[in-house]
């Protein structure tokens, strides 16, 4: 065996290192790829495929979905109900003013009788609303004082505490929260509404002393809402983000068909679900796959399906295999609404075990054989799905829970309005005052009962010591 010469040693070493340099370049390259491919899935983020708003779609998202032009024109369609404008009572009503008729027939010119007779109608009317040009009264309490002409004391009369405590009556301070919680104006905005509209001067800090006490009044309302959540056998939860005086805060809610409720707590964690819900949570939950609600048992979840399209819409936009999956939760998700849309309408439940059980068997199935493929992405959502599936379908079978968390994300809506309005609270006091209003507001909304009327009373009763009425209907 002749000897390697020296040359054939170094040819050698240099293939090898130039092979181990195509390897680690190839390498890069795949990794590289990979990062592009997720930097591009990132640009290509809209409403239609994650949680961002239709108001942040950045320029090369999809047209929104428009419908198409019926051709009827707009405005109430014939058989509609009508909204007519209702007839304030009497007591509502200044002083009338009456139209009397003309003192002779315009058909015979005879002489009519001045009061009705039995066949004459009841009057036409038409209401018209005006503000008067003072629209507050306002009430000066005077304790006057008087010397002795014999010592020379001063005596002075003494207005109640009860009186001097407060600069607003209840009524007033009740519509003032009502601007907050309802409209969402700030306090800046609120006290320029009663200097200019009702013409009295107010000090910021009033307004915010005013906030305080409506959110004492309405503490033992809060906590009515919050134990009726907690015990509910289903409830919708959702989380957005909130401030206190620049720290993050989270915003949680938990509705039912007739109560919502509302906590702002320091973590969006454990902490913060504890914080809605207690330590000990009830009844089913439906919410979106935030990794929180993951400590819940499966048979008391119900994953958001709307949440799951966005998901699969972005498999589909992804391309490639993963479209493929895309396409397959696409369908799904259309199948599914079909059918809780005929449930919804009048079907048994019965009827929509029977059209949704094959497709859940056939889901599970592709969810398996996706949970394996080849793109990162598909495998990743195809596994988490499958680790939760029975979450997935428990409405099918629980009275009261709904496919998806839409009615808690619409109850949310007004407190993420009112954060980016009043760009969250300064204090932990006024957090509370946020959480309160919200609860009463939403809660009343979904009651269809009045709203400013239950603050009013809640004022009224938190000032004179009685016991704050209840929120909730049938208690």
């Amino acid at each position: 065996m002749q000897p390697e010469c020296p040359g054939c040693r170094e040819r050698d070493a240099r293939i090898a290192r130039l092979e181990q340099q195509v390897a680690d370049l190839t390498e890069q390259l795949l990794r590289m790829a990979a990062r592009l491919r997720e930097l591009e899935a990132r640009l290509d983020q809209n409403a239609s495929n994650s949680s961002i708003p239709p108001s942040a779609n950045p320029p090369q998202a999809p047209p929104p979905v428009r419908k198409q032009p019926t051709g009827r024109k707009p405005g109430g369609q014939p058989g509609h109900t009508a909204h007519l404008r209702r007839r304030l009572p009497s007591e509502r009503l200044s002083t009338p003013v009456v139209h009397y008729l003309p003192a002779i027939c315009q058909a015979c010119q005879e002489d009519l009788p001045a009061t009705p007779g039995p066949d004459d109608p009841q009057p036409r009317w038409h209401q018209v609303v005006e503000l008067p040009p003072v629209p507050v009264q306002v009430t000066e309490y005077q304790a006057h004082a008087r010397t002795c002409p014999h010592c020379g004391h001063l005596t002075w009369a003494t207005i109640p505490h009860d009186i001097r405590d407060h600069v607003c009556g209840p009524r007033l301070t009740a519509t003032l929260s009502f601007l907050s919680g309802v409209l969402h104006a700030s306090r800046r905005g609120i006290e320029e509404f009663v200097e200019t509209v009702l013409g009295v001067p107010i000090a910021l800090g009033t307004v915010s002393n005013l906030e305080q006490e409506m959110s004492a009044a309405l503490a033992t309302a809060h906590a009515e809402a919050q134990q009726a959540v907690q015990q509910a056998s289903a409830k919708n939860v959702d989380e957005t983000g909130w401030k206190q005086a620049g720290a993050k805060r989270w915003l949680w809610g938990a509705a039912t068909a007739l109560v919502a409720c509302f906590v702002i707590a320091p973590s969006r964690g454990a902490a913060g679900l504890a914080a809605l819900l207690g330590k000990k949570i009830k009844g089913v939950v439906c919410s979106d796959r935030w990794p929180v609600y993951g400590q819940l048992k499966l048979g008391l979840r119900q994953l958001c399906w709307a949440h799951l399209k966005r998901d699969f819409q972005k498999l589909v936009d992804r391309g490639g295999q993963a479209g493929e999956y895309g396409e397959l939760g696409l369908a799904a998700v259309h199948i599914l609404f079909h059918e809780w849309h005929l449930f919804r309408g009048g079907g048994s439940r019965r009827a929509l075990q029977r059209e949704l059980e094959p497709l859940r068997e056939v889901m599970r199935s592709w969810l398996g054989e996706g949970a394996h493929c080849g793109d990162a992405k598909a495998s990743a959502l195809c596994a988490n799905l499958l680790a939760v599936e029975p979450a997935l379908w428990t409405f099918l079978y629980k009275k009261g829970v709904e496919p998806t968390n839409n009615h808690m994300e619409r109850l949310l809506r007004p407190g993420v309005l009112w954060r980016k309005n009043a760009f969250g609270s300064h204090s932990a006091a006024g957090c509370r005052f946020v959480e309160r209003l919200l609860t009463v507001v939403q809660t009343r909304r979904l009651q269809q009962r009045p709203i400013l009327e239950f603050l009013y009373q809640s004022l009224s009763a938190h000032r004179q010591g009685h016991q704050a009425p209840k929120l909730l209907l049938g208690q």
